[in-house]
């Protein structure tokens, strides 16, 4: 079942490396919509590239009150790694679940080899909840390849929460 926009996103509590949990789908007060990038794991070389690229317009997204978590299937062990190898210093969360990862709508896949991963992984995706904890920009991918271009993603985000534009949600006709 795939998430529309307008609709209220899932919420769950997640650990993060480095602290205690983070609430998904519920941005914090002092930023009032959250960015959700969902990675495949540890060992995606693509998704540890997206995650720097995020990592260098952090700043921007905090001027736009937009708090960032990242999250994945992987182990405590392996998000450690990914955050000390890689000075990441967004909100790593782990531990997502099979559960979680339906919820989510999300595309599952298994890993190619045991040395790739030793579960099954999610596939990219991209989520921005709204300060009511509703989906307002979503996309979902079912492979490392395709995903959206964050720098264009904060200029949206810039233009969408400017409050003399009144953005609606998008893509809420069925």
């Amino acid at each position: 079942m795939k998430l529309k926009p307008g609709d209220p996103f899932p919420k769950f509590r997640l650990p993060i490396v480095g602290g205690e949990a983070i609430e998904i789908g519920k941005p914090a007060e002092d930023n009032n919509w959250q960015l959700v990038v969902v990675y495949r794991g540890l060992h995606c070389p693509l998704c540890l590239r997206y995650l720097i690229q995020l990592e260098k317009l952090k700043d921007r997204l905090q001027k736009l009150n937009v708090e960032i978590v990242a999250l994945s299937g992987d182990p405590r062990e392996k998000a450690e790694t990914l955050v000390r190898e890689n000075n990441v210093t967004i909100p790593v969360a782990y531990g997502l679940s099979l559960d979680q990862m339906r919820k989510l709508g999300l595309y599952i896949s298994h890993p190619r080899s045991p040395e790739e991963n030793d579960r099954p992984n999610p596939e990219p995706a991209l989520f921005v909840i709204d300060e009511e904890g509703n989906l307002r920009l979503t996309d979902v991918s079912n492979n490392p390849f395709l995903r959206p271009d964050l720098e264009a993603l904060v200029e949206g985000l810039k233009y969408i929460r400017a409050p003399e534009n009144n953005y609606p949600i998008r893509g809420t006709c069925v």
